[in-house]
């Protein structure tokens, strides 16, 4: 079983493209619970610049689950009020049949109607995960990413589990990133794609998360394992793409160690299966 994590770009290019982050499972020899004696080791970072080379890497005959950096599903609140289906893949394919100009009118008509400091609806993970809600088009475009990632995650026949069942040789799960980060370095910054920005204090903030990572120092309890030209390619990228997809290939790695102890829904909590739910959170 090979597991990966991916930093995602609803519009991927050669200066920001998709990061995908791959590893393998294995199980510390002295470890009495598979879930809690996983190490993960990085084999290599791919990089897509488009989502169709992408979404054809996904439909390739290999065996994966996948924590990946986008959200799965929009918040019940805002579909209801739009009066779109209550199911989860009928819901997705009515938002993916929109363009980005359709979505971005009818979710800023919602938040007009809505007072100052609720003018968004969230999903019920967003607060335990500190996440963006997922009908946001800005800083950061979620809701474009939603829009671009989950067709072709459905199309490379994908298992979303709780929300749809797909194949079982590839398990797709909803990775938060900055969950994971925030645990170790709380609110300080490690990351910026714009350059003004690549300071050093936030490569030592990325410095930071991967001695963490390395050393098993997180309630995931999933030790890194890297080369030491791994080690400066995370700390060097500067945008923490290549990192992001690292810390959702853990997530994904916490998520099969559950699975692997008996657990149901690969570590997931009861969620509503119209909003889906963030690993680890």
């Amino acid at each position: 079983m090979q597991i990966i994590g991916c930093d995602f770009s609803s519009s991927p290019s050669k200066r920001k493209p998709v990061v995908v982050a791959l590893s393998e499972e294995i199980l510390e020899e002295n470890g009495s619970s598979p879930a809690y004696s996983l190490r993960s080791v990085l084999l290599k970072l791919e990089r897509f610049d488009s989502l169709q080379v992408w979404g054809d890497w996904l439909k390739a005959d290999r065996k994966w689950i996948g924590g990946f950096d986008l959200p799965f599903g929009l918040p019940r609140e805002l579909v209801e009020t739009l009066q779109w289906p209550l199911d989860w893949h009928a819901c997705m394919q009515h938002y993916t049949s929109l363009s980005r100009e359709e979505i971005r009118a009818t979710f800023k008509a919602f938040c007009d109607a809505r007072p100052v400091g609720g003018k968004f609806a969230h999903r019920a993970a967003d607060l335990p995960a500190g996440s963006s809600p997922s009908m946001k088009w800005v800083n950061p475009p979620v809701a474009y990413m939603l829009h671009a990632g989950v067709p072709l995650l459905l199309q490379a026949g994908c298992h979303f589990p709780g929300l749809h069942q797909g194949h079982p040789n590839k398990v797709a799960l909803e990775a938060y990133p900055g969950l994971l980060a925030r645990e170790i370095i709380g609110s300080r910054s490690y990351k910026s794609d714009d350059k003004a920005k690549q300071t050093p204090e936030r490569l030592i903030a990325r410095k930071d998360i991967l001695t963490a990572l390395e050393n098993g120092q997180t309630k995931l309890k999933v030790r890194l394992k890297l080369s030491n030209a791994q080690r400066e390619q995370l700390i060097d990228d500067a945008s923490g793409d290549s990192l992001d997809a690292t810390l959702c290939m853990l997530q994904a790695h916490w998520a099969y160690g559950k699975h692997l102890a008996g657990k149901k829904n690969y570590g997931l909590p009861k969620f509503d299966a119209l909003e889906g739910w963030i690993i680890t959170a």
